[in-house]
């Protein structure tokens, strides 16, 4: 096997990383709620518009916030897709809930609309869409089933950050919106996360949730003289360092969306002559969403195509991964969730798709060259 010529990511560096953490370092304030995590949210507020932005230690945790402002219960049910990572299931699940999967939509993977309405019960409790690959749901559609039965929609926008669907950024248009900050992530800090609050009534509970449970954020803002438990919750703020870290990142977060939606479009270009020949397929983007770059993947013909081809690209140095296996058939998720009606397309298409190398500058002759190796492997194939 050739070194890796072409790793499948490098984390994102912007150069004002190191600046910003000695800078946080000297004001000596190294927990929550900082001067940067000030500046964070103060960014997501105002260049995503929701109505309160609050850094977690990652999306996770954004998730789990989500889960105890929705008061899940025990014997409740969320409506979910199975093919996503287990923090999605699992936030609701540590309340005690039972997980509703619904069919995926084979073209853009994401959660099939038209059959969530089917899915829901008396106990349902909300509906948690994943913008899968920063590709939208079709959120008119799931907001208007969710309004009619009255429903909380958590959108799950952790790959999603600078995608948009009508003209409105992924994460601000359900009643809650998690990001991460994972270094997978376009912004990233190695770990971390967003709880975008859409909703006002959610607000002031949130800031408790995230505080221990306490009236704390009340208290710094002179609203009370001394703060106390009120309420259920946990540690769920972001440290300094990290927020200094972020904040580097969202400052040119455009330039990083750009930049990855220019090598999204050199993949496609060139590997369009394959997918006119029906030998792959491509992502598809609905007419009304715009993507940020995070994720470009192939399909190929069945799962026994994708592994040959993953390891003619792995012995010419390219690193390609698959992605999640779909949460229904896992040991936890046969326990604890329930797949509404029929599995068409979550498990069948979860074993086609092959992820491309694609990071914030990756070099153009990379992508040349990945796609150079995967014309030979179907050239050699067919």
């Amino acid at each position: 096997m050739e070194k890796i010529k072409v790793p499948f990511n490098i984390p994102a560096l912007t150069g004002n990383e190191e600046k910003y953490v000695r800078d946080a370092i000297r004001n000596r304030k190294f927990s929550g709620d900082g001067p940067y995590v000030k500046k964070c949210e103060s960014w997501l507020e105002s260049n995503l518009g929701c109505k309160r932005a609050l850094l977690t230690p990652s999306g996770t945790h954004a998730l789990e916030m989500a889960a105890l402002l929705c008061d899940i219960e025990p014997g409740d049910e969320v409506i979910m897709p199975s093919y996503t990572f287990s923090s999605t299931a699992n936030a609701f699940a540590l309340r005690g809930a039972r997980i509703v999967f619904v069919d995926i939509r084979p073209d853009t993977m994401n959660m099939d609309e038209k059959l969530i309405e089917a899915a829901i019960t008396p106990k349902t409790k909300a509906i948690v869409p994943v913008h899968y690959a920063g590709v939208a749901c079709e959120m008119d559609a799931i907001l208007s089933i969710a309004e009619k039965r009255n429903l909380p929609v958590v959108e799950d926008a952790a790959q999603a950050i600078m995608s948009s669907y009508r003209g409105k950024y992924l994460g601000t248009i359900g009643q809650l919106g998690c990001l991460s900050f994972h270094e997978t992530k376009n912004i990233q800090c190695g770990e971390g996360g967003a709880l975008l609050i859409n909703d006002e009534r959610f607000i002031e509970r949130a800031e408790i949730i995230r505080e221990k449970g306490t009236d704390r954020s009340r208290f710094y803002r002179g609203e009370i003289d001394r703060y106390t438990w009120v309420d259920i919750g946990s540690s769920y703020l972001m440290s300094e360092l990290n927020a200094a870290f972020t904040f580097s990142q969202l400052e040119i977060s455009e330039e990083i969306t750009e930049n990855r939606l220019k090598s999204w479009d050199t993949y496609y270009t060139h590997l369009k002559p394959l997918a006119e020949k029906g030998l792959i397929e491509l992502p598809a983007i609905p007419s009304d969403c715009i993507n940020n770059g995070h994720i470009f993947y192939i399909k190929s013909k069945d799962i026994e195509e994708r592994t040959e081809l993953s390891n003619y690209l792995l012995k010419n140095g390219i690193s390609t991964f698959f992605h999640y296996i779909p949460l229904h058939g896992a040991k936890a998720g046969r326990k604890l969730c329930r797949f509404h009606n029929e599995d068409l397309f979550t498990t069948e298409e979860s074993k086609r798709i092959l992820r491309l190398p694609i990071y914030y500058k990756i070099e153009i002759a990379k992508i040349e060259t990945t796609v150079k190796r995967i014309k030979d492997f179907y050239n050699r194939l067919y």
